[in-house]
């Protein structure tokens, strides 16, 4: 579809030190991105500036400082560690005759390597084909030589409209079809709410270590590799941290600096399971020298989705790197507020264990219930929810329950029968 250059993996990287925080970003985390996109980084060009030039984002001396490092290496691919207008990005590939990526485009490439299932690939899809859309207009070089007025109007323009019109179809089609999945995901989280077993999402920035604690947890070998954005499908499973606690523990996608608009809505049916958890474990490198910008990256992502009011645990892992011992951390009211630990190891893990039984044991009520015999339908139902531990009758015909159930689902049947059955506990 586009006369462009095609690209390899001899990478060129360009960085460029700027005034503004919106556009500031982390030389050691791009290099870390291509790596992960499977580029061969060959070399890196620095610069600074108060502001982006308008015509190849760089100056005109650093643009042709690139054009001979690309000449002289035989660079394949040039990548930007910003986010290029379209013009920008057209520019400069007419300037380097090589293809020219910028910090959106390489991050949707990962994700496009890393996606495995169903609707993990058609997220990656629809965020890609909303970002290559922006730049429809600067893919057909030919429509340069195209002139302009009545009668002169070329095939180029024609096929522009067409190819417009196919990524619209395209687009379309992929919403309905994440629209459906999103229908059964949301079947998926009702069950779980009328089994009324609680989920707890672990999120974090990418590569925190965010499935090694899943796997640990759980038990589980979600694949685990150091290196950027390497789970990106959501993994849901059932976990017991004690006898009478039964949780749902998520594992999602790793956030990271400036993540792409257009992947936050993509991934909006996946985050929804963020959204709506019972508890948020938030896992953070604690040998990370940045760990308290990746923290206030995180939470701004968080706010994003209507996550932020979601209750939340830090989990500070990879202490084994930094010599610390596993501990936890309370509020002045008694809340755990950071869980201390090593997923690598196991150490602290125990504690993170108890931390979570300790947040749902508040939120159960365990106790005796006396019911009589015209109340067999409350029995019924709190055999139903699985809340009966133990079922008696007395000589009068009355049943004694010894039952564990969340107080919310407490009070909701409660009202439902118009009844304090909270009251009724021994």
């Amino acid at each position: 579809m586009f006369e462009r250059p095609q690209s390899g993996e001899r990478a060129l990287l360009v960085h460029m030190d700027v005034n503004d925080e919106n556009h500031r970003e982390d030389i050691t985390e791009f290099e870390e991105l291509a790596v992960s996109a499977g580029a061969e980084v060959l070399d890196i060009i620095t610069t600074s500036r108060h502001k982006p030039e308008p015509k190849y984002f760089v100056g005109v001396g650093k643009a042709k400082e690139i054009q001979a490092q690309v000449k002289a290496q035989e660079i394949q691919l040039v990548l930007f560690n910003h986010a290029l207008s379209p013009s920008q990005e057209r520019n400069l590939e007419a300037l380097l005759e090589c293809r020219v990526l910028d910090r959106t485009g390489l991050i949707l490439d990962i994700f496009a390597q890393r996606a495995r299932s169903f609707e993990g690939k058609l997220q990656v899809e629809l965020a890609q084909l909303k970002h290559l859309s922006t730049r429809l207009v600067r893919g057909w070089t030919h429509l340069e030589r195209q002139k302009g007025g009545i009668g002169l109007r070329g095939p180029g323009e024609t096929q522009l409209e067409t190819d417009r019109r196919l990524l619209g179809m395209r687009i379309r089609q992929i919403n309905k079809r994440l629209e459906k999945v999103r229908r059964q995901r949301e079947q998926g989280r009702q069950a779980r709410r009328r089994a009324e077993i609680p989920t707890v999402s672990l999120v974090g920035y990418t590569n925190a270590g965010k499935s090694t604690l899943f796997n640990t947890l759980a038990d589980d070998h979600v694949y685990v590799q150091d290196q950027l954005f390497a789970t990106l499908d959501p993994t849901l499973r059932k976990i017991q941290p004690s006898d009478d606690i039964e949780l749902i523990l998520a594992d999602t996608v790793g956030f990271i600096r400036h993540l792409p608009h257009d992947l936050v809505q993509a991934f909006q049916s996946t985050l929804q399971e963020t959204a709506e958890a019972h508890l948020l474990l938030h896992v953070i490198d604690a040998a990370d020298e940045k760990r308290d910008d990746n923290i206030a990256e995180v939470e701004a992502v968080l706010r994003q989705i209507g996550a932020d009011s979601v209750p939340t645990i830090q989990v500070m892992n990879k202490i084994d790197l930094t010599g610390g011992k596993p501990r936890i951390e309370f509020f002045e009211d008694g809340g755990i507020r950071r869980v201390w630990l090593s997923a690598h190891s196991g150490e602290g893990v125990d504690m993170l264990q108890q931390a979570l039984v300790d947040v749902f044991r508040k939120e159960m009520v365990n106790g005796r219930l006396t019911l009589e015999p015209s109340q067999a339908r409350i029995r019924a139902r709190l055999f139903e929810l699985g809340a009966v531990r133990d079922e008696q009758i007395d000589e009068a015909g009355r049943y004694q329950l010894d039952i564990l159930i969340g107080r919310r689902e407490l009070e909701q049947l409660s009202r439902k029968e118009d009844l304090r059955l909270v009251d009724l506990l021994q």
